[in-house]
This record gives structure tokens, C-alpha cells and sequence, in this order.
């Protein structure tokens, strides 16, 4: 039986080509992934929130598979609507489904805070209007946001065409030695492959958006399972 150690349910945007793979090559044996889908194309903030309105009726699908736990699988669908928007999304599904939930934001938070930063680099697909959510949400959430570049990025199937070297050669261009910790942020970005390369060349911990969605994930599923390749965050915590 495929989960016999457990089963994810996985919500992501319809023009998500990444997350999926990401998690599939690296989670644990004995854990099985399970995937629903809401309609997105571009990263705007019109279409992020009209997502989020059918996130419940993504999960209901989810829960039928009988998993243990839902992740919401979008950084800017959970901090679209500021600070608190991602735990009264996460308290919207479960009320519904009866499945415990967690976003890649909440993820992300925890993360950032059990890494102990506080001053932190952000590289991001996105575009001014996306990034300036961001700022304000990681800014509501009492992170210093030192410095937050993007690409200017607005079709997320362009986005999931990136390359990981493209956001190791961003973060490595903008960092600034007061930084704590760097987020690459989005779950449509392909970073895996580049996250302990980036920590070792810069000395600090690095988060990406897919990362710490399976990091939370496991950890709620009491998989404490160590991932060398994915950074501090998989090895110490």
C-alpha cells in the first residue's frame, strides 16, 4: 500500500509544473503524495484570490484519499490577503474537510523562525505588485525584509520554466552580509537542487517555498526525517 507512513494531500494552482515533482523527489519512503488543482494562470492578486475561494471544494477531493493532512501549495495564495490570511484559510479548509491544514506561508514563517532570522533576503518570480504583498506580510509576521528582488513574472507556466541556477546566481548577486537567512518564495520556482550549494557558498541558511512546505508537512506527520540536500532546515531541525 502506497502511505503506509503516511499520506500528503497536496492543493496547487493549475499551472503548477514544479511543487509536485520537488516533493515526489524527496519524500521519505512509506510516504505517498496526492494531488487536487484550483485555477491559476497568472500571479496577479485579482486571480490569487479567486483561487483561494476554491480551495475547499479542492480538498474535499483530497479528503476522499483519506490523507492525514492538506497543504495549501502557493506562497503568494496564502499571503494575498496579509498578515492572518493563511491561518484563516487554513481554518476555513479544515472546518470543511475535517483534515488538519497547513500553507506554504505558515511553512515558511516557521521556518524562518526556528532558523532564528530575523533580517532576511527575499528572492521572489514575481512582480512589484506581488512583492510589495510579500514585504508587508513577512513585515506583519516581525521580519526585518533587508532587500526583496524579482523577476517580474506574471505567467506562472514561465515561472515553473525557471531554472534553479537562475535563483542561486539572484540570491547570490543580492546578498548582503547583514542578512540572516535568504527565502526564495514561490512554489513553482525549481530550488532543491540549489539550496545547499547556496548555503555553503554564502554562510547562511537558505528557505525556499517548497522546502519548507515539506518540512512543516513531515513534521506534522512526525516524519523527523533528515534531507542533507535540502539545507539546516532538513539536517538540524
Amino acid at each position: 500500500m502506497y502511505g503506509w507512513r503516511g499520506r500528503l494531500g497536496l492543493i496547487v494552482p493549475s499551472s503548477n509544473t514544479t511543487m509536485e515533482m520537488e516533493l515526489h523527489n524527496y519524500l521519505p519512503e512509506g510516504v505517498s503524495l496526492h494531488t487536487s488543482r484550483m485555477p491559476l494562470r497568472n500571479v496577479t492578486e485579482e486571480e490569487l484570490v479567486k483561487m483561494s475561494s476554491l480551495a475547499v471544494e479542492s480538498a474535499k477531493l483530497l479528503r476522499d484519499a483519506d490523507v492525514e493532512l492538506i497543504l495549501y501549495g502557493c506562497t503568494s495564495g496564502s499571503f494575498i490577503g496579509g498578515k492572518d490570511y493563511e491561518k484563516e484559510l487554513e481554518a476555513k479548509i479544515e472546518d470543511e474537510v475535517k483534515v488538519p491544514v497547513i500553507s506554504t506561508s505558515t511553512a515558511v514563517i516557521e521556518a524562518l523562525k526556528i532558523l532564528d532570522a530575523q533580517s532576511i533576503l527575499v528572492i521572489t518570480p514575481y512582480t512589484d505588485e506581488i512583492n510589495q504583498r510579500e514585504k508587508e506580510f513577512l513585515e506583519a509576521n516581525e521580519f526585518e525584509v533587508l532587500d526583496i528582488r524579482g523577476l517580474g513574472i506574471g505567467d506562472n507556466l514561465k515561472i515553473g520554466r525557471l531554472e534553479p541556477y537562475e535563483a542561486y546566481l539572484l540570491a547570490k548577486a543580492s546578498f548582503i552580509d547583514e542578512a540572516d537567512a535568504i527565502f526564495i518564495s514561490c512554489t513553482n520556482w525549481r530550488t532543491f537542487e540549489i539550496i545547499e550549494a547556496l548555503e555553503e557558498d554564502l554562510g547562511v541558511p537558505v528557505v525556499t517555498s517548497n522546502q519548507a512546505s515539506l518540512w512543516l508537512a513531515l513534521r506534522e506527520m512526525d516524519i523527523m526525517e533528515k534531507i542533507p540536500e535540502l539545507g539546516r532546515l532538513f539536517t538540524e531541525y
